[in-house]
């Protein structure tokens, strides 16, 4: 083989890998991350296939999740500014501004726990028993089906102790 040969078939080779590849294929798609109307489009419509939620709830959840996320995105804020200060703070080894950001930082992680589980509240008080149950069996929590990201001790675990 001559080398424009191998050359012509090694471009055809790498160039179906590049095809290969569907745009926004997580982060090593190069795409960006949907936008909260998606996201929560997105979990009402596996929440509807998965409970089989009937208009109303649809409009309810919708509801209940985009007032949790505007909520959420207000408490988060400074979150980055208060970053930024813990790692000054680490770097001059200040002890009094690492306690500060560190409790600043704690009551954020308080305030977005209070409105997801809030809102989980909300949508399953929505639920018909029958609904409530195929979502008591659903996972939550973190990249969880039902959950607005709770980790241990959200509603899920409350529901489990309660259930002993």
């Amino acid at each position: 083989m001559n080398r424009l040969t191998r050359f012509i078939a090694a471009a055809a080779i790498s160039s179906a890998f590049v095809f290969a590849q569907r745009p926004g294929m997580g982060r090593m798609g190069g795409g960006n991350p949907p936008d909260a109307a998606t996201r929560i489009q997105f979990r009402v419509e596996m929440l509807t296939k998965r409970l089989g939620l009937s208009d109303a709830q649809q409009a309810s959840a919708t509801t209940i999740f985009t007032e949790a996320d505007a909520a959420t995105t207000k408490a988060r804020a400074n979150v980055s500014t208060i970053h930024d200060t813990l790692a000054a703070a680490v770097k001059k080894n200040d002890v009094v501004a690492i306690d500060q950001a560190a409790t600043q930082l704690g009551t954020i992680n308080g305030q977005v726990t209070s409105i997801e589980s809030k809102a989980e509240a909300a949508f399953y008080a929505v639920l018909t028993p029958d609904q409530q149950t195929k979502f008591d069996s659903m996972p939550h929590g973190p990249g969880g089906m039902g959950g607005m990201g709770m980790g241990r001790g959200g509603p899920q675990a409350m529901r489990s102790q309660t259930n002993q």
